[in-house]
């Protein structure tokens, strides 16, 4: 009994020992059908007794170094300490040696997007693209009435607006507007005015009717970029034909005042346009001004004022930006509605020698009939354009 124990231990010893020499790159592992069939053959018992410690080194020392492809084919199962001492933890300046993965594998923008082709099955409600910066105003049904706007009015007042002449009234800073349209309706042009801190406001009121066809907003504007037209226009003063001014032109920019030619007539009405002007003032001299044109639902703002001072001989009568006239124009039922409130700040000393309402008041003229006289022109070129259909705005 003695002997068969020694035996079958020099037997397992021996199978041990030919399986360490063996080269593990020359042939795969046992697959584990194998290894059940080789324990089969040993007892339990003659296992437990007969088998002898091998140490870490001497494994160590008999384990051949595994290439590449052999640990890919082989795939063994590596415990916690083979991994670390195979693969070192890196340190700070080896991470940042390495080139990141991003490096390797970058995120598509959105120009390899649109360069790439794209499968006939792809959802292209996931794409976007930005629409171009034009805005354009919605169409309105129907135009309102004056009434609508300016419900209070008296007979005698309405029908002094829709006069010629129309309706003026001034006040100085203490006192308060009188020709104020419905809360309800959307015009505020006296807070506009009224940020200037203005020391006198003059306010205007005209309806110009249609002759035989209606205006609407993409032909007021087209009237207001007419700049060169001022000049040629005179206004009555003193049963005489007085031009108050005597240059009126565009310029490139508020740096470079070289003069340009007004653009032609648009054909789309935009949403906002800065523009710069010199008014060549019969009794002032040279005006810059600048215009600033912008459309709401119903109608078009048009705001001037100076963006330098102002002078009289060699003297500085009015500063920079203290200067206002907004002008308010909206195609009603009855006709083109020309609304404006104008404020100005001058010194005590100057205000008091000069009286300032007539003299304001012929420039707002000049602009009115200005304005008056352009949609005149638009209409009647209109009229002979034939078969002409309103452009959508």
């Amino acid at each position: 009994m003695r002997s068969t124990r020694k035996t079958a231990g020099l037997s397992l010893l021996f199978l041990f020992t030919l399986m360490l020499v063996s080269p593990l790159g020359a042939e795969p592992l046992p697959d584990a059908e194998a290894i059940l069939d080789a324990e089969a053959i040993l007892d339990a018992e003659t296992t437990l007794d007969e088998e002898a410690p091998l140490d870490e080194e001497a494994i160590l020392d008999e384990d051949p170094i595994l290439d590449e492809e052999t640990v890919l084919e082989e795939d063994p199962i590596l415990d916690e300490e083979s991994i670390l001492e195979e693969e070192p933890a890196l340190d700070e300046e080896t991470l940042l040696d390495e080139e990141p993965i991003l490096n390797e594998e970058p995120f598509f923008d959105e120009e390899s997007l649109l360069d790439e082709d794209l499968d006939e099955d792809y959802d292209y409600s996931y794409i976007f693209e930005a629409p171009p910066l034009i805005f354009e105003v919605p169409p309105i049904s129907e135009p309102r009435s004056f009434d609508e706007i300016f419900p209070h009015f008296s007979r005698s007042q309405k029908r002094r607006a829709m006069s010629d002449v129309g309706l003026r009234y001034s006040f100085e800073k203490d006192g308060s507007p009188i020709l104020l349209p419905d809360p309800d309706s959307g015009i505020d042009l006296l807070n506009s005015v009224m940020e200037k801190k203005p020391s006198h406001i003059i306010e205007a009121l005209v309806v110009v009717p249609y002759n035989e066809r209606e205006l609407d907003m993409l032909d007021i504007y087209n009237a207001l970029r007419r700049i060169e037209t001022l000049k040629d226009h005179s206004i009555p003063v003193n049963n005489r034909n007085f031009h108050i001014f005597t240059d009126t032109t565009r310029l490139e920019s508020a740096r470079n005042r070289k003069p340009i030619p007004d653009p032609p007539p648009a054909k789309i009405l935009p949403y906002a346009e800065t523009m710069y002007l010199r008014f060549i003032d019969a009794i002032m001299g040279d005006l810059y001004i600048r215009g600033d044109i912008s459309v709401s639902l119903y109608g078009l703002t048009y705001s001037i004022t100076n963006f330098t001072d102002i002078y009289f001989s060699l003297f500085r009568i009015m500063r920079a930006e203290r200067f206002i006239a907004v002008i308010y124009l909206e195609p009603v039922k009855e006709g083109i509605l020309i609304y404006s409130m104008s404020g100005l700040s001058l010194p005590g000393i100057i205000a008091k020698r000069i009286n300032l309402p007539p003299n304001i008041n012929v420039r707002i003229s000049a602009l009115i009939s200005w304005i008056t006289e352009g949609l005149r022109r638009v209409e009647q070129e209109k009229l002979e354009i034939r078969g002409f259909e309103p452009l959508a705005y």
